[in-house]
């Protein structure tokens, strides 16, 4: 009955206890997603958005219509959280989540950051202090990218780091949880890239810490690119796809798994066969891959050998990686470096230096190493400074700038095809 605006019930007090219990367990009214963000997948853009396990998923506004997104995963064992997903139209021209403009992407991006290796090392044998905005600046770096205003993210993996508890006693770390769970991924990546993932459209490259037996469930329900496989699953190996970026076009490839220091057969004909799909993937025109381990680059030399180089895809892509191929973007080494070679092979750029704990050895001056047989003939690096990399449009080409945590230039590169100039000025001015 309606009395004075208000309608009373008469529900006994058992109902409304089970009905208590049944609103606990079943999804409600959709609420304002904890993350929202744009990503490429292998099947195309699509919005994706985290929200509490007793929330459902939210409507996605696309060009003033609406439409619902699907759980990608639904809450489970350390993942209290729903995990939503819709495809956006590569022709949409505005979208929105909960009443907040979500960031589609340019047809012709100018303007590309580059950042890996970005979450907080706690591990049996290294601990890095994760409450220090300077010694894990990727909060404050993420702050200062979208300051950049770039048009596309592409973060070259590795988001998972805190595997092990914090020492007692320790408090650079102390409170900070560990495992593949969902506070780890929160504190790691979601929380401090909140700048980016509202202010930019993303392209993720799966890194060896988002392998099935380390991050992989929380990469899996995330923000892995391929379709999600079950509700506590994770994907093993994905097959490359490509993106066009109005030239060139990048295509993710997975190398989570390649080992590096002994190539492995099985693996060497697994990814023969990825680097020959590349072509028909992206037969013509300028191309990129985005890889997590580098093929030819160098973190540090230990009892003579080099550990940063990959043997695995290097036997498998040293005849089959296709000549319009190229850069090779990637992470995996806690350093910055770009190298171009003797050889006729593509440049390869390191932009691993995005918060974990650096690799203050890696060689300063790749000028003249030889890698794996491959020697290197013009190069830069920046060894011991955390930052990022941003890849600009200029006439013939582009160009490549690492900055470091405080957005200042420390070295400047200029690619054209596979031809790579660097200007060794910036590298004088800040050493």
């Amino acid at each position: 009955m309606l009395w004075g605006g208000m309608l009373q019930l008469s529900i006994p007090v058992r109902a409304v206890a089970a009905l208590g219990v049944l609103a606990a367990a079943t999804p409600g009214l959709a609420k304002a997603p904890l993350y929202q963000w744009v990503q490429y997948t292998s099947t195309g853009l699509e919005a994706r958005a985290i929200v509490e396990p007793e929330s459902l998923c939210p409507a996605l506004v696309i060009d003033n219509k609406q439409t619902g997104m699907t759980a990608r995963s639904e809450p489970g064992p350390n993942y209290p959280i729903r995990v939503c997903f819709a495809s956006v139209p590569l022709s949409a021209k505005i979208a929105s989540l909960a009443g907040k403009a979500l960031p589609l992407p340019k047809p012709h991006p100018e303007r590309i950051l580059l950042v890996g290796d970005t979450g907080c090392r706690i591990s049996s044998g290294a601990v890095q202090d994760c409450n220090d905005r300077e010694a894990w600046p990727f909060a404050k770096g993420s702050a200062l990218e979208a300051g950049l205003k770039p048009d596309l993210v592409i973060h070259l993996g590795d988001f998972d780091y805190r595997e092990a508890p914090c020492p007692l006693n320790n408090l650079g770390c102390v409170g900070s949880p560990f495992g593949d769970k969902w506070p780890v991924w929160r504190q790691d990546f979601f929380e401090p890239a909140r700048p980016l993932l509202e202010s930019t459209p993303f392209i993720f490259v799966r890194g060896n810490h988002e392998e099935c037996d380390r991050g992989g469930k929380g990469w899996s329900r995330t923000l892995d690119p391929y379709p999600s496989v079950s509700a506590d699953g994770c994907l093993s190996l994905g097959e490359p796809f490509a993106i066009d970026l109005g030239g060139p076009k990048l295509v993710v490839m997975d190398v989570a798994s390649a080992p590096e220091l002994r190539a492995s057969p099985r693996l060497v004909d697994v990814y023969r066969k990825q680097f020959r799909n590349v072509a028909r993937l992206a037969p013509s025109g300028p191309v990129w891959l985005a890889l997590h381990r580098p093929i030819w680059a160098s973190g540090v030399y230990i009892l003579g050998l080099n550990i940063g180089d990959n043997k695995t895809l290097a036997e498998a892509g040293r005849n089959d990686i296709p000549a319009n191929v190229d850069a090779l973007l990637s992470g995996h080494i806690h350093t910055f470096q770009i190298m171009s070679y003797k050889e006729d092979l593509p440049i390869q750029i390191v932009s691993g230096n995005g918060g974990d704990e650096l690799h203050t050895s890696a060689p300063s001056d790749p000028v003249g190493m030889v890698i794996d047989g491959v020697t290197v003939t013009v190069g830069s690096a920046a060894p011991g400074i955390f930052g990022f990399a941003m890849l600009d449009r200029e006439p013939g080409g582009w160009r490549v700038t690492n900055y470091d945590m405080n957005a200042q230039p420390r070295n400047i590169c200029h690619m054209n095809g596979r031809k790579l100039i660097c200007d060794l000025r910036v590298e004088a001015k800040t050493k």
